[in-house]
């Protein structure tokens, strides 16, 4: 419920739970969604009081273990002609910010998986190609590195995407659970562990990041280090890590309209506060300003052009392969870039995206409360995912962050359509993960997450009767498309409708996005 004024009077920018609130009864609640999951009998056993600091411990090792097996599988582009993919434009990264001075960064040699990401991207290379470099000069050293495949270097770019997310994305959502659990569901800290491991083997980040190859938990964890500063009230710290979130990785903007809003809300309500506006607007500014100083310095305003062009490349279309957006499933029936150009495109995308971002941004504004930030972060990115200019199958991780941190709720309607979503976004990605050989990770991945935290019998449903229709209803659209796939002989259809499972994947999962979007419109409303 909204906190009061004096005199009965609401107030906007709720305060949030007094300190210590709840927190006399926190060790004896026992309420986790997954108490009767196999999660709980596995956790379970670490209940008396002088073993509960160990489940913790438990569930991070586990955590590491699951990457690893993961990691053992193929990556993207491996031993694929002509370009290798996404693992090797992160090897290859690493070796020219390493050899090449920072001038050329945003320059070099486009054609061979320039560099299209932000600064931060590129100094985090930077250390790893120095680090790897020194262990074995020939993973990068310039031009005669590419295509490499070396058991060695995959052994060790395994590592480094997994001491990425131990420094940043895993504290951020121990410590997402921890305020979590001691302010909003007051739940011991057996339950609090069961959350950790239903958000951590979350099983979309770890098989993209950990088998396709990337450094997402990144971009994810300053995002989440972020959402936990507002939390306890630091908006400054808050500020400072989403600038550096935005600075790893462009995708983050699918976020920047909820804090934008957020933010300015504590600003306005319950009075204005200049000091404190000024304060935010001078620490984001300043943070950019260092992150993109070195290339101003050194390049002049050509250098700061050039990433500009290579960190937002409009020339490339709307989406890229196939996508479960908006445009991309409606191109499936009225082939739009036939009918519009790039230019047009671009700008009904641009209209789309902010109308869909607007009643988000409003109720956060008007109604800056923490107990929201979820549910504002989360659909605002679903807006964008759904609506914006060139898309990734990938980016879908974004929109999916903010409401897996949600699996740490008490409300099992929450954590059952969190967990559809989840499991839809997974299914989503089954196409990349198909053509990069990781079936066997993808299956066994979706199934133990699922049966870890009870989701598989029976079925973890919402009360409301449209949403057990349209998860069951979707759940058996997965299995009879991976039926079919499997069964149908692929010469009745290749040559005439070569993309018809990665149609049929997109054509299912787009619908459940939406509607996803629209549910999590409804609860950032009726929550506030």
């Amino acid at each position: 419920m909204p906190a009061k004024k004096r005199g009965g009077k609401k107030s906007r920018s709720s305060p949030g739970p007094k300190k210590g609130a709840g927190e006399s009864n926190v060790d004896v609640i026992n309420n986790s969604p997954y108490k009767d999951a196999p999660l709980g009998a596995i956790l379970g056993t670490f209940k008396p009081t002088y073993t509960q600091w160990v489940a913790r411990y438990v569930v991070l090792s586990f955590a590491v273990i699951l990457r690893s097996a993961v990691g053992l599988g193929p990556y993207s582009g491996y031993q694929s002609e002509p370009m290798h993919g996404d693992f090797e434009a992160q090897r290859h990264w690493m070796e020219i910010t390493i050899h090449l001075p920072i001038t050329k960064w945003y320059f070099y040699d486009l054609e061979w998986w320039g560099l299209d990401y932000p600064p931060l991207t590129a100094f985090h290379s930077w250390v790893l190609g120095q680090i790897g470099s020194w262990l074995d000069p020939a993973w990068f050293a310039l031009d005669s590195s590419r295509r490499l495949d070396d058991y060695d270097l995959k052994s060790y770019m395994r590592a480094t995407a997994i001491v990425s997310e131990l420094v940043v994305y895993i504290p951020a959502a121990v410590w997402f659970v921890r305020w979590f659990g001691r302010h909003v569901t007051k739940q011991n800290s057996i339950d609090q562990a069961m959350a950790i491991a239903a958000i951590l083997y979350q099983p979309a980040l770890v098989l993209i990041d950990h088998g396709h190859f990337q450094y997402n938990s990144v971009m994810l964890g300053f995002t989440l280090l972020s959402i936990v500063c507002l939390l306890h009230h630091r908006r400054l710290l808050a500020s400072f890590f989403f600038v550096l979130s935005l600075g790893f990785k462009q995708m983050s903007l699918y976020y920047a309209p909820a804090i934008f809003a957020y933010l300015l809300g504590n600003c306005v309500f319950p009075s204005i506060n200049i000091v404190r506006l000024l304060s935010i607007g001078t620490v984001v500014i300043a943070t950019f300003v260092l992150i993109v100083l070195p290339f101003f310095v050194m390049g002049g305003v050509e250098q700061l052009h050039q990433m500009v062009v290579r960190v937002f490349p409009f020339a490339r279309g709307l989406w890229e392969d196939k996508v479960a957006n908006v445009w991309c499933t409606v191109n499936t029936f009225v082939k739009l870039k036939q009918l519009f150009s790039s230019k047009e495109l671009q700008n009904i995308s641009l209209l789309a995206t902010f109308i869909a971002i607007l009643p988000s941004m409003g109720i956060i504004f008007y109604y800056p409360r923490k107990h929201l930030l979820p549910w504002a972060f989360s659909s605002t990115a679903w807006a964008f995912f759904l609506f914006s200019f060139q898309v990734h199958e990938k980016t879908v991780l974004v929109p999916l962050m903010p409401v897996t941190i949600l699996l740490a709720s008490t409300d099992r309607d929450v954590v059952a359509m969190v967990a559809w979503i989840n499991n839809i976004a997974t299914f989503s990605l089954w196409p990349l993960l198909k053509r990069e050989e990781l079936a066997i990770q993808y299956a066994v991945m979706t199934f133990c997450w699922n049966w870890l935290i009870g989701n598989i019998t029976p079925l973890r449903l919402p009360s409301n009767i449209f949403w057990k229709l349209v998860i069951i209803g979707s759940y058996l659209g997965i299995v009879v498309l991976h039926l079919a796939e499997y069964l149908v002989p692929s010469h009745l259809y290749i040559e005439k409708y070569p993309d018809l499972w990665s149609l049929g994947n997109i054509t299912l999962a787009a619908p459940c996005f939406g509607l996803f979007w629209v549910w999590t419109l409804y609860k950032l409303y009726t929550s506030r």
